[in-house]
């Protein structure tokens, strides 16, 4: 290594220890990155970009947003352990009132599917989360396949959409809307951190972020060592591709700042 930068001896490629990861081409010491891991790890309820900006005494707001974005995709890997058991699955809408429709097929709003492991006498388990493009069985059947163990006791409401998931492979149980209590729980939660912690500014085209970040900490939420939190993070953070800031708002309307509500 010379100057900083590893050399390969076939081909006498340059790179840089962070290559290839979420530091890649960043301008600011390692140890200032591994702060800011270290407070969105020690927050019960995340942080807000100015929080992190703030903390971390960066001159610029843009770069504490794209830094908190960046984790964001490094909180859920691909590949990742899927639910298994009995298994409650639901939708909900993200987005503030708006005129119109309401429920499944809201216009302007996000369609979230939920799917929550029931533990019986120790109650909610693991959470995954997803966007929907509709509540229809095209949607909400691959929404399953991808996030649940075959063979697994899957409670759903009589909404159509999940007829299919018996075909699926799917021991596939329709109970009453109020009997999917779990889902309702953590879809409760999820709306209640996205207005406390972030006040609603969050754009439909990162909500899929945000939506990693909740599941990251719903299922480590009984963990008492932040510091397994913070390897985590920073394990995954050196496993994903990285992300340009113009990458990220590529396709967000509106100024480039992040601040985009649903």
């Amino acid at each position: 290594m010379k100057g900083g930068l590893f050399r390969c001896v076939s081909c006498d490629y340059k790179c840089s220890v962070t290559s290839g990861t979420i530091f890649e081409g960043t301008r600011k010491p390692l140890v200032l990155w591994f702060r800011a891991i270290w407070w969105v790890c020690s927050q019960n309820n995340g942080t807000s970009a100015k929080s992190v900006q703030r903390i971390l005494e960066l001159g610029s707001y843009q770069t504490a947003w794209a830094w908190l974005h960046k984790l964001r995709r490094a909180m859920v890997l691909p590949g990742r352990d899927e639910l298994s058991g009995t298994v409650e699955v639901d939708e909900t809408i993200i987005g503030g009132k708006k005129p119109g429709k309401r429920g499944r097929g809201a216009l302007g709003k996000v369609l979230v599917g939920i799917a929550v492991e029931d533990k019986g006498d120790k109650g909610i388990g693991r959470v995954r989360l997803g966007i929907l493009t509709d509540a229809s069985g095209k949607s909400l059947t691959p929404f399953v396949q991808e996030r649940v163990v075959p063979g697994s006791i899957v409670h759903t409401d009589d909404w159509t959409g999940y007829g299919g998931l018996a075909a699926a492979g799917y021991e596939h149980v329709v109970v009453g809307n109020m009997e999917v209590q779990l889902a309702h729980l953590a879809a409760s939660l999820l709306k209640r951190w996205l207005l406390g912690t972030h006040q609603g500014g969050v754009s439909q085209e990162h909500l899929a972020y945000y939506l990693d970040e909740y599941t990251f900490r719903f299922n480590r939420r009984t963990s008492r060592h932040r510091g397994k939190l913070f390897y985590r993070l920073l394990q995954n953070a050196v496993q994903i591709q990285p992300t340009t800031y113009g990458q990220m708002t590529l396709h967000v309307r509106g100024r480039k700042t992040g601040k985009h509500n649903i």
